[in-house]
């Protein structure tokens, strides 16, 4: 049976170009999920479950409000609280729970009305202390917003975010360029090759990228280690927006 969701195999790249400059570079692979097919792709895949622990999993309730609500109604909700068109498939870009752990810095929900055209992106951000905040961009706004959550704690909060994607299709790109008034501070970018989503297919992508089993905190970490080493001072961290989403207008 044909499914729109596929398996996209890439890398991530982060370039920091100031203060003090920083680079890394990960291949990882992550999950383009046609939510309508989630619970299709749970009962045909044997190493793939929805909400269950697995070899790869994918955990609702780790996106959204957390609670057990449909993650499309939510977004559904968000769309029309924008007043932007919905009623079609929502595609969500995520790195996959790896044995029941996962930690997504930025997961993207590609929106589309019922004529199959993208009307929105929305990206999820999460940070390590367990908070999250959402960006929702209009297809025909400017795909420039304001940062307005903590993040990084090496990043200032008075920054923009410039989002540039390609939807996913044979490849699938997620470009965030972060500035501040005197220009580019950080260029953010993972770019994928789909595979068909198969068990041969999943466990291949397991196989092959070792680091996401160890884990994706880990990572970030021993990255931060190295940017504090290099002089980088901590930014204190401010509460949470009191909204959960913010809306490019």
């Amino acid at each position: 049976m044909s499914v729109r969701s596929g398996l996209y195999a890439g890398v991530v790249t982060h370039v920091r170009k100031r203060p003090r400059a920083h680079r890394l570079k990960y291949r990882i692979f992550m999950l383009a999920i046609d939510l309508d097919e989630a619970a299709e792709l749970d009962a045909r895949l044997r190493l793939f479950s929805l909400g269950r622990f697995n070899l790869l999993s994918l955990y609702p309730r780790r996106h959204g409000d957390g609670t057990g609500t449909p993650l499309k109604a939510q977004i559904e909700g968000h769309l029309a609280r924008a007043g932007v068109a919905g009623g079609g498939r929502i595609e969500m870009l995520a790195m996959p729970a790896v044995l029941g752990s996962a930690f997504n810095p930025l997961t993207v929900f590609f929106c589309h009305d019922v004529a199959g055209a993208l009307t929105a992106t929305l990206y999820e951000v999460n940070n390590t202390f367990g908070e999250r905040h959402s960006y929702l961009i209009p297809a025909d706004a400017e795909p420039r917003i304001d940062k307005r959550f903590y993040v990084s704690p090496f990043m200032d909060m008075d920054l923009s975010y410039a989002f540039q994607t390609t939807p996913p299709g044979d490849r699938v790109a997620v470009a965030v360029n972060v500035s501040d008034a005197d220009g580019p501070i950080l260029a953010t970018a993972f770019a994928g090759e789909r595979r068909a989503l198969s068990d041969q297919a999943l466990f291949r992508a397991w196989a092959g990228h070792p680091w996401m089993t160890l884990g994706v905190l880990s990572a970030i970490h021993w990255e931060a280690l190295k940017i504090w080493l290099k002089g980088e001072k901590v930014r204190t961290r401010p509460p949470v927006p009191r909204e959960p989403l913010t809306v490019r207008r």
